[in-house]
């Protein structure tokens, strides 16, 4: 049976520990940390996610600023906002909430980013910066497992880690991170994906499973070991009559198979999704202290 990691309890304390460093900094005389947001369109859960961002600036002792735009907006237009954002002083990180509209291609708006207030950790740059173990932004989700690690004190070292998915944005990132020398870190790191034969054994192996590939409960306890620490990535809006809201919320994972066969296993919703906002907020504390590019 699982000991259940508390992503929302583990963010609460990383907040806590931001707004304790922002008000010294502020008794100090220094300069407030302000974090931007863009926000194109009216999709209802881009539009929850960042109130979340604004309304976690305010805990923290942030300034926040968000931008709104019709979906109608051209390409060119959004482009000269971001290089606006990029030469704004006070601003010292700033987010495009994703998904944009089809006409806008977000590659092209990510690398307009300046890689200095790139605090989602989306630029190319920082990207490269990450695989050469350089000073970075890491990407929020794979920074949020990481610390969700750490602070269980969950050993990585010499284990077996099968990552499923492997987006630019979860699969690809953490596999990265958890392999190279550090800790946590020092994995044997396996990514599967939609063409990985037999993804069942390559699970059982594993001592350590990041499930993010956004399929609702693809990991059955039939394909978990004994022991093994179990991240559940994904999130999915799953059909549900019995629920008042017409839904349930389903992650990557069987929850109630794995959770008797796994050592530590993070909910869905409240394990990975909460330190997604709260390693945002790490970041741009880090931009505004000018910690990674100095």
């Amino acid at each position: 049976m699982a000991e259940i990691i508390d992503g929302k309890a583990t963010a609460l304390a990383i907040k806590d520990e931001i707004a304790d460093k922002v008000k010294l900094i502020k008794k100090n005389g220094g300069k407030t940390p302000h974090l931007a947001a863009i926000l194109v369109g009216d999709d209802g859960a881009s539009q929850t996610y960042v109130n979340g961002k604004v309304t976690a600036c305010e805990y923290v002792g942030f300034k926040s600023t968000l931008l709104k735009f019709d979906s109608d907006i051209s390409e060119q237009k959004l482009i000269e906002v971001v290089e606006g954002l990029n030469a704004e002083d006070d601003i010292d990180g700033y987010i495009v909430q994703l998904p944009l509209p089809k006409h806008i291609s977000a590659q092209k708006i990510t690398e307009k980013i300046k890689p200095e207030k790139d605090v989602d950790g989306f630029h190319p740059v920082n990207v490269g910066r990450m695989v050469k173990n350089l000073p970075a932004y890491v990407s929020a989700t794979p920074f949020g497992i990481m610390k969700l690690l750490e602070r269980y004190n969950i050993e990585t070292s010499g284990k077996n880690c099968v990552v499923i998915g492997r987006s630019d944005i979860v699969g690809t990132p953490i596999s990265i991170l958890l392999s190279r020398k550090a800790n946590p870190g020092n994995c044997t790191v396996t990514i599967c994906h939609s063409r990985t034969p037999d993804i069942k054994s390559h699970a059982l192996n594993a001592d350590i499973i990041i499930a993010a590939l956004g399929i609702p409960e693809f990991l059955t306890g039939d394909m978990v070991k004994e022991g093994a620490v179990v991240i559940d990535v994904g999130i999915s809006r799953v059909p549900d009559a019995s629920k008042k809201r017409g839904y349930a919320l389903k992650g990557d994972v069987k929850y109630d198979e794995v959770f008797e066969k796994a050592s530590y296993i993070t909910p869905v919703p409240g394990g990975v999704g909460p330190m997604t906002i709260a390693s945002l907020l790490y970041n741009t504390l880090l931009a505004s202290e000018k910690q990674i590019y100095k």
